[in-house]
């Protein structure tokens, strides 16, 4: 005979004295199980199915909105490209991190000066600074190329080369079969190079009146300062002897630049015989006629400057940078928005201080900046002091060179001849 299930009876909590009062048999039997209705486990597991489908796709249909929101493509989105219909951010995505960094406005700087000025030593205060790229008198190939022009004639064409080496994104003017000396050197690696920095800087001696710079100090877009470096033209007559040999083509270019219908009375000692050497010393001298009438016209300008001249150019004195280099790098630096740094520093007190003068005309190197500033008062004649002295009274008395009036004067090295300038 088959056992017959033992009965149990459920009584539901809403009837009526349902385990209130009411006494229940206890089971003696331990091992008995009961077993709930399977149709009902099977509802409630239908049931979590379903909600756990239901959690899946709208956790799906989240992230596909968010993808949408967000404009996600394979191809990243350009910088000029403004974003749009974003109004939050995802951790997920590095774009989002960062701000585009702005770009800092570069700044041009033309260093205006004339030969044997210590122009070499004052670039390389650029040149050793690295976020500065510099250019060292990049306007020689138009002279070489135009020669035999006169030095006046010639500016507009150093203009027209500066300009096109500030303006344009290709440097296409420089002619590689020229710059013999270095080795050979692609021009779209060097505009690659120039294209990296913010600061531009330019030395050139070609340019001899800031006028001529005029059209580019008052573009806007440029955003051009001159930095003019003087020396005393005494100072500067002497080393252009001293360097004859190598000045030879231009001194001849500046030379033919002086007005022929003017008559000049050089001053001459009746008792010295005139040799080859006096020639060549003539030209190095003469020259100073055209550059230092070049140089009245720049500080003419610079005494009562129109609206494109103001804050945009600045007059240093070489006498002033040797005596004190620190002092003028740093004035130098803040025209021109860089900060000097203590390498810059102690590379400019190091150059300043060597010891003694240098006797390679052409070579940047440590030597007595004081003693070398000073050497004309023992090297020069009279006779050549008082010519350079009529050819340059005017852009001496504004720049502080006062004159001499005897030889044992000029020979006096105990006697300053430095003065306030007036610019």
């Amino acid at each position: 005979m088959k056992n017959k299930p033992y009965p149990v009876k459920f009584t539901p909590p809403w009837e009526k004295n349902a385990g209130f009062g009411r006494k229940h048999k206890s089971c003696t039997r331990s091992h008995t199980k009961i077993i709930a209705n399977p149709g009902i486990v099977m509802k409630v597991l239908r049931r979590r199915k379903i909600i756990m489908f239901l959690a899946y796709f709208l956790l799906v249909a989240l992230t596909m909105l968010n993808l949408a929101n967000y404009k996600w493509t394979k191809e990243p989105q350009q910088c000029n490209q403004p974003m749009q219909g974003v109004n939050f951010q995802s951790r997920s995505d590095i774009r989002y991190l960062y701000k585009a960094p702005q770009v800092k406005k570069r700044q041009l700087v033309y260093v205006l000066t004339t030969w044997r000025s210590g122009s070499s030593f004052f670039g390389e205060l650029f040149n050793q600074n690295p976020d500065v790229f510099f250019l060292y008198e990049p306007m020689w190939h138009i002279w070489q190329k135009l020669y035999p022009g006169d030095a006046v004639s010639l500016q507009g064409a150093a203009r027209d080369m500066l300009s096109s080496l500030y303006r344009k994104d290709v440097v296409g003017m420089v002619d590689e079969k020229v710059c013999r000396k270095c080795p050979p050197q692609s021009l779209q690696m060097l505009e690659e190079e120039c294209l990296k920095y913010n600061t531009i800087v330019i030395k050139g001696v070609r340019i001899l009146d800031v006028n001529i710079l005029a059209p580019l100090m008052e573009d806007p877009s440029l955003n051009l300062k001159v930095i003019h470096l003087v020396r005393d033209p005494r100072a500067v007559a002497n080393s252009r002897i001293k360097s004859r040999h190598g000045l030879i083509r231009e001194n001849l270019q500046v030379v033919r630049s002086r007005d022929p219908k003017l008559r000049r009375v050089p001053f001459v000692d009746p008792n010295h015989k005139m040799n080859k050497k006096d020639g060549s010393d003539y030209h190095s001298i003469g020259a100073m006629e055209v550059i230092c009438e070049q140089m009245s016209r720049t500080l003419k300008t610079a005494l009562y400057p129109p609206k494109w001249f103001k804050g945009k150019y600045m007059t240093v004195r070489y006498e002033d940078l040797v005596e004190n280099p620190i002092k003028t790098l740093r004035n130098v630096y803040r025209f021109v928005n860089l900060s000097a740094n203590h390498d810059i520093e102690i590379f400019a007190m190091n150059m300043t201080t060597g010891p003694n003068a240098s006797t390679k005309p052409f070579i940047v190197s440590s030597r007595n900046a004081t003693q070398a500033a000073s050497a004309w008062r023992t090297v020069l004649n009279y006779q050549q002091i008082r010519q350079v002295e009529e050819y340059c009274q005017h852009a001496m008395s504004l720049l502080g060179y006062l004159r001499v009036r005897t030889a044992g004067e000029a020979k006096d090295l105990s006697r300053p001849l430095l003065t306030v300038p007036k610019i």
